[in-house]
């Protein structure tokens, strides 16, 4: 005789579990990025890197298109941000430049780690909160993503221009830091989540996509010593942006 204690068993439809399976697809990625960078193989590592922004880009637009959000594919796709974009870069870099001073070059990258994780904090807090003042158009502070792209600038230029010095380890691991505490700050950057194009414009926004692809895959450190450059310029001009709006 049943006593009522149990709960009915119920089908979960396939597929559901995408988007959870590209989350852990990014986990991956980004794992497979940190060996590679204390193998020396900064650009496979990099690659990866990018595979997993792409799938941390997708996987939660997925959930909501086949309506299968979750408490634990929230979880998931946090915990996979801070792995691929707060711990892989920085151990990448770390790799890469900062064990020559491997006690400050350390800390610098635990600021990072440090700064990320409570960046990713901020965000969930206030993403489950309705507060009115905040603009969707900008980020509060420089998201995971970028930052972990902006962190790794300097390993960008010294393989761009491998005929120059290589940039000191203090000045990495001060930019580190730099670019850990740009993440927690409260500096507007743009959001790109909500922007909209015109539905005959879309075929070019194809193209630039594509092109950008391209240029990755044939240029890669150009191309992301490029994107940084403009990212950069784009924070500047948003402070310049909001500094005006406050003064009226």
């Amino acid at each position: 005789m049943a006593d009522g204690s149990h709960t009915p068993k119920t089908d979960v439809p396939i597929v559901h579990l995408l988007p959870n399976l590209l989350t852990f697809a990014a986990i991956c990625a980004g794992l497979t990025a940190i060996r590679f960078g204390f193998e020396g193989d900064f650009e496979r590592a990099v690659y990866l890197i990018l595979l997993a922004c792409v799938l941390d880009g997708f996987d939660g637009r997925l959930a909501r298109l086949l309506k299968a959000q979750s408490k634990i594919g929230a979880e998931l796709d946090s915990l996979a941000d801070f792995l691929n974009f707060g711990v892989a870069p920085a151990l990448i870099l770390y790799a890469w430049g900062l064990q020559e001073m491997s006690r400050a070059g350390w800390i610098a990258v635990l600021a990072y780690a440090m700064c990320c994780v409570l960046r990713l904090a901020r965000f969930n807090v206030s993403s489950k909160s309705d507060d009115e003042d905040t603009d969707p158009s900008y980020f509060v502070g420089v998201p995971s993503p970028a930052g972990a792209f902006l962190v790794m600038l300097p390993m960008f230029i010294s393989f761009l221009f491998p005929e120059i010095p290589q940039i000191p380890p203090l000045v990495v691991a001060l930019f580190t830091v730099l670019v850990g505490l740009l993440m927690i700050s409260h500096i507007p950057t743009y959001s790109f989540k909500n922007m909209a194009i015109m539905r005959d414009q879309a075929k070019f926004f194809v193209l630039g996509a594509v092109l950008l692809a391209a240029a990755l895959l044939t240029y890669l450190w150009a191309t992301l010593v490029l994107l940084n450059i403009v990212y950069i310029v784009g924070i500047v001009w948003a402070l310049r942006r909001s500094g005006r709006t406050k003064a009226k």
